[in-house]
């Protein structure tokens, strides 16, 4: 079958390690189920397993992806969940040997994935392949931070730092959503401006805000987590995903115990918070952002397009050409 697969690491130059061609189809286990794959999008994780992170020379070739729609062997659309792991007390992200396809076993970038059967989410007929396939890593990750996490309601006031990244921008539309005031930083004005657009107040990197907030969605690490910490209100909640800026941050503990502020980790998010990110973006009829979508024949120039740096939103695959 027809994938897009890791052939070897360059730190460098990811995208020298992208190979697309032939791979084994799928050939599940038992308890694991087979699904046709109509729509996939990319993730940051794409390229950084093709740098060999998090991903190890004995898995090579490895067909790459961790997001995707389709059609299971009954004929259901369904949305794949990618964390693969038991649960521990109801929580598979828990579970510290959990992977994401594509880090053990084959991910989504083809023609077939083959999931454990619990892994399978319905798709609500309302929601398109192309927009199921933005939600199961990056609006899950942000959805998570948001709700479990983060305890986001209606009048809360949120920073997003670095806004224009799949995460953020899904946090700024997500949190809109649950009624929250929203910020959001990027170094870029004209993401700024897109951010402006989808509801958000947008803010100059390290600016001082209008008022200190509940809850602060931090991806980019130690370029921003001393504004992170100045910006959170006595008792808020920093609730930290990633580290795109670096992760040796330095934290003055001051601004955490005498302000009793929450610094809290987050890692993408469970089956069942899957199904309720589902019905919350069908029941309020949002639309995930979407920055650009291409043929699953053009692959390469999607992933080009991803490490670029331009994106805003996700990028997506169309396998139905």
């Amino acid at each position: 079958m027809y994938a897009a697969y890791a052939r070897s690491f360059d730190a460098d130059d990811p995208l020298s390690a992208l190979a697309v061609g032939e791979q084994p189809e799928p050939e599940p286990p038992d308890g694991w189920v087979t699904v046709e794959i109509r729509a996939s999008s990319l993730n940051h994780h794409d390229l950084w397993s093709l740098r060999g992170v998090g991903l190890t020379e004995d898995k090579l070739p490895m067909i790459l992806g961790c997001d995707a729609a389709g059609v299971d062997e009954q004929g259901n659309e369904v949305v794949v969940h990618a964390v693969i792991g038991e649960p521990v007390a109801g929580d598979e992200t828990l579970d510290p040997k959990r992977h994401l396809l594509s880090e053990r076993y084959p991910g989504t970038l083809a023609e077939r994935v083959a999931v454990p059967r619990r892994n399978l989410v319905p798709k609500p007929a309302g929601l398109s392949f192309i927009d199921a396939a933005c939600l199961p890593t990056a609006w899950l990750t942000a959805y998570r931070m948001l709700t479990t996490r983060g305890g986001v309601g209606s009048g809360d006031a949120v920073l997003v730092q670095g806004a224009g990244g799949g995460v953020a921008t899904a946090a700024v539309v997500l949190a809109g959503a649950l009624g929250a005031r929203v910020y959001a930083t990027s170094r870029d004005a004209g993401k700024r401006e897109r951010v402006a657009a989808l509801g958000a107040t947008p803010v100059e990197p390290g600016a001082r805000l209008p008022e200190r907030v509940d809850v602060v969605i931090e991806t980019v690490g130690a370029a921003t987590i001393d504004h992170s910490l100045k910006s959170t209100k006595p008792g808020g909640r920093i609730v930290v995903s990633g580290a795109t800026s670096g992760h040796q941050a330095t934290v003055d503990l001051r601004q955490v115990f005498f302000l009793q502020r929450q610094l809290l980790g987050s890692t993408m998010g469970t089956r069942e918070e899957l199904d309720a990110l589902l019905a919350l973006v069908t029941g309020r009829q949002i639309r995930p952002v979407v920055d650009s979508e291409f043929g699953f024949s053009q692959v390469r120039e999607a992933f080009a397009r991803l490490a670029s740096g331009e994106v805003f939103g996700k990028v997506v695959l169309d396998h139905t050409r």
